[in-house]
């Protein structure tokens, strides 16, 4: 599978973008354990637009990230095409990396944003959305331009199919589609029929990457071999659960499903992260945004409740660091299996 240049190879798994969940710490142990592709935090183009260093902040990405896309969101289409052009020269502005793509965000529900028109609720307005898309892709002749939406905004207006042609038809290069509606947000279970529709028109050349309900390695196979989708997108299941890409790749290639992580390999994962977390937020910063990791790395062990009080409550690292290891001495032993794992939760 290829976006533009960019050779993702056979069946590629990519790490969605999640606010507040794929900073660069979290996107450094997803792409170690086998993310194909991943995406920054959703950036706002008012944000850009009006010179917010947390937005901006957001456009810092690492060689080894790569291949990895920015991705920006919001409704009126001047500031998106700004942003779209900020987001090309993202290394110029911030350093680092770069964007290797640029992603528009026509898929986030939260009514924070779909109610603002933005995101999912673009969905109500096609035309528009199709506009939006149409200048960006003009905006950056030399990047690829990809788009990740819904399949409607509600079971009324499910116009995915007609949709992908027509952003195909204004130049974007890959597109993602999430298995349910805006008002859906993420209850009940992702549609992959009209995924699989999509992919099956043969008017659409470009990839097609399924999103919605991929919680193991065997829901993915299905999702390649029943739907014909090119690449997988992987979200909540990642929550404490960033080796579910090497559990993926490794099924889709040999059949076996890999033996679920010993508590104490999930105490030294969760040590590198809280560490690369540091680094890179600080101290406050840094620690605060672990902890919702820190809450899923371990469910499923038995008179956890004060252990994990701790470690989504401490705000010294030595004391974190310290509680982890106390993890693997008290645990060590336990046996975590897929029942156990957060893929309850998904």
């Amino acid at each position: 599978m290829k976006i533009g240049n960019i050779d993702l190879g056979e069946k590629p798994v990519f790490l969605a973008p999640m606010e507040d969940v794929t900073d660069p710490s979290f996107r450094y142990i997803c792409k170690k354990w086998g993310a194909d592709m991943m995406y920054t935090e959703f950036v706002s183009s008012d944000g850009l637009v009006h010179d917010s260093e947390k937005s901006f902040a957001k456009f810092k990405t690492s060689d080894e990230e790569a291949p990895i896309g920015i991705q920006i969101y919001g409704s009126i289409p001047e500031a998106m095409v700004d942003a779209a052009r900020l987001a090309d020269r993202a290394q110029e502005i911030v350093g680092g990396h770069g964007a290797d793509v640029i992603d528009i965000n026509f898929g986030c529900p939260v009514s924070k944003i779909a109610k603002r028109g933005a995101g999912s609720g673009m969905l109500r307005e096609p035309d528009k959305l199709v506009a939006i898309t149409k200048a960006i892709v003009e905006a950056v002749p030399d990047k690829p331009v990809t788009v990740k939406t819904r399949l409607g905004y509600d079971e009324n207006s499910l116009i995915i199919v007609d949709l992908a042609e027509r952003l195909q038809d204004v130049g974007i290069q890959a597109l993602t589609i999430h298995g349910r509606t805006r008002c859906q947000m993420y209850k009940g279970e992702a549609d992959w029929t009209l995924i699989g529709k999509v992919k099956d028109n043969p008017r659409m050349k470009i990839p097609i990457i399924g999103n919605g309900d991929i919680t193991d390695p065997v829901k993915a196979k299905e999702a390649f071999d029943r739907y014909g989708v090119d690449g997988i997108m992987i979200a909540r299941a990642t929550y404490g659960h960033p080796w579910i890409f090497k559990e993926i790749k490794h099924y889709l290639a040999t059949g076996e499903i890999l033996p679920s992580l010993s508590v104490v390999d999930r105490v030294t994962l969760a040590k590198e992260h809280l560490s690369k977390s540091l680094e890179f937020k600080g101290n406050r910063v840094g620690i605060l945004e672990m902890r919702r990791h820190l809450s899923c790395y371990f469910k499923g062990l038995p008179d956890f409740k004060e252990t994990r009080m701790r470690l989504v409550t401490l705000n010294d690292p030595a004391e974190l660091y310290s509680t982890l290891d106390y993890v693997a001495q008290r645990w060590g032993g336990y046996e975590l299996t897929q029942t156990h794992s957060v893929y309850e939760t998904n």
